[in-house]
């Protein structure tokens, strides 16, 4: 089941994860049929595994200037943010660890990404959406009354982010707009 898929970069190319998800057992569910979860690039007609570095690869995201490719984990055991340089063609370089939630306290995994146009990532995590600039510094988190899931940035000005939540649709205006190309119609 394909959790996260983003609009195409400014050449085409579409990245996507495939964690477990629908899959009554997540990880652990016998019908599983690859062993590990990807992010994948499809360029044209080619489709290719490009990142399988965590276990639950989930919420991604580009930098403003799609030269970095941020990459959520929904595992509770590694709460991390990735961060992957683009390549050429579509390939990434190895991930390096952006920034680490790890220790902070709750049981949440990270979830939904997105980036806005200064570079600041909002990340859902243990106990709400943490805002981190784009040096990886943590600049506060947005605590509401349920953990959103996803987001997507919208209004004309697209600067309100809109959470999803389990009962509940909210909507942050934030300073700067977000980042990403509108999907196509």
């Amino acid at each position: 089941m394909v959790v996260d898929i983003l609009p195409p970069t400014s050449d085409g190319v579409l990245y996507f994860t495939d964690p477990p998800f629908g899959l009554p057992r997540f990880f652990d569910d016998p019908r599983r049929e690859l062993s590990f979860c990807g992010v994948y690039c499809l360029r044209g007609s080619e489709l290719r595994l490009v990142s399988k570095d965590l276990a639950g690869l989930n919420g991604l995201a580009f930098s403003p200037a799609e030269k970095h490719l941020y990459v959520t984990n929904w595992d509770v055991k590694r709460k991390v943010v990735m961060r992957h340089r683009v390549e050429p063609e579509g390939t990434l370089s190895p991930g390096e660890v952006f920034f680490d939630m790890t220790s902070a306290p709750g049981e949440e995994a990270l979830d939904g990404l997105k980036v806005d146009r200064a570079g600041n990532l909002f990340v859902s995590g243990p106990g709400g959406v943490w805002i981190l600039s784009a040096a990886g510094k943590h600049l506060g988190t947005l605590r509401g009354p349920e953990l959103p899931a996803n987001f997507s940035w919208g209004d004309e000005d697209r600067r309100s982010l809109y959470l999803t939540a389990r009962t509940g649709l909210y909507r942050l205006r934030t300073s700067n707009p977000g980042a990403g190309a509108w999907p196509a119609p």
